[in-house]
């Protein structure tokens, strides 16, 4: 099956959507016994050590979470410090906290079921403080290993068709998933979690790159045999997801693509037995991209835009603090401090809080599968519960028009609660945005690969909310939900479109907590 029989997409989509019915006859259960590692390991490598105290920056956060990308002249490299601070900041432990049984260690980013599936490398030339070389970002340890030595940089280059942000970059971050970690919990909804996490991570991932005035690109059209067979992945059980390049440096030019040879390299078990979830790998497979023609014509021409119906309802403009009035926390500080919410108050945030949150989270995503800059696959619709100067009801939010369309009045809480899978936490947001796409045209345009870019956005999108949020001293908490139920409830408006993420957004309330 190639990436052009889009029937896979759809097959993939509609069979692993939540339903009522599907939910309360679901009789799996969790085997902790069998619980996967969260950490890829390789026992037999030496670590390099990261530095543990990295440059600091002066950038606000949300300002660094609005950026779109940086565009600098002349040579940018990264050195090991600033590199050891996207790696934190992005994938890093930044939480250990204690209980009965041990300690949970937390990530930079939100993840589904904490469970932490997504693994970075990084490809790179020399590079202040490091060699050129192949390396596995290790959170545990918090220490790079090295799996190969030398510059195989050319053959990303290769890879994305000799994409320009790749061809210039001296280092290049590679994002993968590994299966078995997620689908222990959710099987096989596991691809969607991989986009969503992949996303949450890169939202950081963007946001600290640009604290650092580090130039960062995701890109998400690659040969996929070319990219796994150069880190050695078992692609059964792992593969390449996305690369970001980072930096500048176009002289010297990345150097030909050289041969990878297969790496015989141990890794510790992640569980006694693991469970294959063939959906996963039949989609996987569905949506890759085989040969340069390929991945040529992903980058070429522009990301199809379903036109948003003209406002019918009452609009309310957006009204975001101005630039004197933004809350200066630093980016690092709000990443160290986010969390995903756990339990939030009925309480309301401001109408000037939301309108932060949206308007500097959907500014624009720098990626391959974007084009030109600042349009987006995603549109959001929004369940607002308690917002001081906005009525509770539905919305769906007008990018080009910075305003929000009330779709319907009153109280809705128990609703949302229904449509964020009966749980509670959407029921007690302030605000729950869901994330809406018209998966038809984007599929004509990209293939099944589309579908991966979908749910790839408003995973950033999401992340950046998370961050927004997170910089005003709110809480977040991305959640699944029941897939035809959010369709049927935002419709006439939303008919025909497919859900892709949902994140609530309100006042947590705050626990205090033990560490070691």
């Amino acid at each position: 099956m190639n990436n052009r029989d889009t029937e896979a997409a759809w097959a993939y989509h509609n069979g692993t959507k939540h339903s009522l019915w599907s939910i309360h006859n679901d009789a799996h259960y969790l085997d902790f016994d069998n619980q996967p590692l969260p950490f890829k390991i390789y026992p037999d490598l030496e670590p390099i050590p990261l530095p543990g105290e990295f440059p600091p920056t002066e950038t606000p956060a949300l300002s660094a979470v609005a950026s779109t990308g940086l565009h600098l002249d002349g040579d940018c490299l990264p050195d090991l410090g600033t590199l050891a601070s996207i790696f934190y900041h992005s994938a890093g432990v930044t939480k250990r906290i204690a209980y009965s049984g041990g300690q949970m260690l937390f990530r930079a980013a939100a993840c589904t079921g904490a469970l932490y599936h997504i693994e970075l490398y990084l490809v790179c030339g020399d590079l202040p403080d490091l060699d050129a070389g192949i390396y596995h970002f290790d959170a545990h340890d918090f220490a790079l290993r090295k799996l190969r030595e030398g510059d195989y940089r050319g053959n990303l280059v290769r890879a994305t068709g000799n994409e320009p942000a790749t061809a210039s970059a001296p280092a290049v971050l590679v994002c993968t998933g590994t299966f078995w970690r997620n689908a222990w919990k959710y099987r096989a909804r596991t691809y969607r979690h991989c986009f969503w996490d992949n996303g949450t991570i890169l939202a950081n991932l963007l946001a600290i790159a640009s604290a650092h005035r580090i130039p960062a690109r995701v890109v998400g059209g690659f040969e996929d045999g070319q990219v796994n067979e150069l880190l050695s992945l078992d692609t059964q059980r792992e593969v390449a997801l996305s690369l970001v390049p980072l930096g500048h440096n176009p002289d010297p030019p990345a150097p030909a693509a050289q041969e990878a040879f297969p790496l015989t390299l141990n890794t510790v078990r992640l569980s006694q037995t693991e469970v294959d979830y063939p959906e996963i790998r039949i989609m996987h497979e569905a949506s890759s991209l085989a040969t340069e023609v390929e991945t040529v014509a992903w980058h070429d021409g522009t990301t199809p835009v379903t036109a948003m119906p003209d406002p019918s309802g009452q609009m309310f403009a957006l009204r975001p603090y101005d630039d004197d009035k933004m809350p200066p926390d630093t980016t690092e500080r709000v990443i160290k401090r986010r969390g995903s919410t756990r339990q939030f108050l009925h309480k309301a945030i401001s109408f000037e809080q939301l309108s932060t949150v949206l308007c500097q989270a959907t500014r624009g995503v720098p990626a391959d599968f974007l084009n030109p800059g600042g349009v987006t696959m995603n549109d959001l619709y929004l369940v607002v519960h308690s917002v001081d100067g906005l009525a509770p009801g539905s919305y769906v939010f007008h990018r080009d028009k910075n305003a929000l369309e009330q779709l319907d009045e009153g109280n809705l809480r128990r609703a949302a609660g229904y449509l964020g899978l009966q749980q509670a936490l959407p029921a007690d947001a302030s605000v729950d945005v869901f994330f809406l796409a018209d998966l038809k045209p984007i599929l004509e345009r990209y293939g099944n690969r589309g579908y991966r870019a979908a749910e790839l956005e408003a995973g950033i999108i999401g992340g950046k909310l998370y961050l927004a949020a997170y910089a005003q001293r709110l809480g977040a908490s991305g959640l699944t939900f029941f897939d035809d139920d959010v369709t049927a409830f935002f419709s006439p408006h939303a008919a025909g479109k497919s859900v892709m993420f949902l994140v609530a957004l309100g006042v947590p309330l705050r626990r205090r907590t033990v560490r070691p």
